[in-house]
């Protein structure tokens, strides 16, 4: 009717088959006197090459800003919180580096298994399916510097920064993991090879944890490690900041030798049951001096009585807007496969044996020995248990 058109294409199809999507979209169904935007859902490719060689396809018929690559995560409430937190709290800002913060944890973990969706994940494993993506944008994120503005483009400037500045990911800086069948209260729960979409020889990681680094100046030696795993004891998704021990401490014998418990820890947990908590010591009261750890807690369900809406609504309406804050860039997307990309191959050459876990357990033991070396624990493994 005269009116101006603005088509927006989704893709959320076989990666082998987006060139060809784009291209007739472009050719035959491009908006003649609005704008044409294509959402693209990973995976991105498998590796440096296969992602370089999707974006040179993509751009043959697209100009990168109307190409939004998605990722959930980016989308969920607390993970878009991060930066109010963070830039509009200033007890918070002062305490975001290396002086005061021991170490970083983002934890992804799923009580299910692949259940028959092991074709597609096989593929892939969890390093790609998880790690590359949803845990290394939250990483970006939490560790930037602070933009010039809240616009897309200065906001993707800085995680790209934090992206350049990291250490390439060694083979020995990486724990891997397999789920095994296990029978709980009667219950036999399938190992991952039982899964018929699966191989029976496959050595694909259903767990991976990692100790990565960001060389820069605000947190040069702080590690941030990494896990995420699938048929695990619980379903959680959480950044954990562990702040470092109070020098001197005159309360150090109220604690007696294990110094951790002492430690203050924000959590922030993006799902479920969201919140955002302090762990902080605190006197017991009575006539004694007993001091225990005690959480400052923002239990978003308690707070808030509106739903909160899903990460993927608010992300195709940021679409429909033109706002391109929560995508990811092409050249974010080359950092972050650079990061990934070696390692993954090792993996796969060398055929290295995942570490075997039973199905429902907390993952494989080599993840404790991986966050001991940098003397840091698991947080959660903590007292809130």
């Amino acid at each position: 009717g005269g009116r101006i058109s603005n088509r927006l294409f989704y893709l959320s199809i076989p990666p082998n088959i987006f060139t060809a999507a784009v291209r007739c979209a472009s050719l035959s169904a491009s908006s003649a006197n609005g704008w044409t935007r294509v959402i693209v859902e990973k995976p991105f490719g498998r590796d440096s090459e296969s992602s370089a060689a999707l974006t040179n396809a993509l751009k043959q018929y697209l100009e990168e800003d109307q190409i939004f690559r998605i990722d959930h995560y980016l989308g969920k409430e607390l993970v878009e919180n991060l930066s109010v937190l963070r830039f509009s709290n200033l007890i918070f800002e002062p305490l975001w580096s290396r002086q005061y913060i021991r170490s970083v944890q983002l934890i992804f973990s799923e009580d299910f298994g692949t259940e028959g969706r092991g074709g597609y994940f096989d593929n892939y494993g969890i390093i790609r399916d998880i790690m590359q993506n949803h845990l290394l944008q939250i990483l970006a994120l939490f560790a930037m510097e602070t933009p010039v503005s809240l616009d897309g483009e200065d906001i993707r400037n800085e995680k790209v920064k934090v992206l350049r500045s990291m250490r390439p990911l060694q083979l020995e800086d990486v724990v891997i993991g397999q789920y095994k069948s296990h029978t709980k209260g009667g219950v036999s729960y399938p190992g991952y090879t039982d899964d018929k979409t699966v191989p029976k020889d496959s050595l694909t990681p259903t767990f991976a944890a990692a100790s990565l680094f960001i060389d820069n100046a605000r947190w040069d030696g702080v590690p941030f490690l990494m896990k995420a795993g699938k048929a695990l004891h619980t379903r959680r998704t959480e950044i954990r900041v562990q702040f470092r021990h109070v020098p001197g401490n005159l309360y150090n014998r109220n604690f007696g030798t294990d110094l951790d418990q002492a430690t203050n820890e924000l959590v922030i947990r993006v799902q479920p049951d969201e919140a955002i908590y302090l762990t902080i010591n605190n006197k017991v009261p009575g006539l004694g001096m007993r001091l225990d750890r005690s959480n400052l807690n923002l239990l978003y369900a308690a707070r808030y009585s509106k739903e909160i809406p899903d990460a993927y609504e608010r992300l195709l309406l940021d679409a429909v807007e033109g706002e391109r804050r929560l995508f990811i860039r092409s050249d974010e997307l080359a950092s972050a496969w650079a990061l990934f990309t070696p390692v993954l191959k090792e993996l796969e050459e060398k055929k290295i044996i995942p570490e075997y876990y039973p199905y429902g357990s907390r993952g494989p033991v080599g993840a404790y020995y991986l966050a001991a070396r940098h003397n840091v624990r698991w947080g959660d493994l903590g007292l809130e248990q």
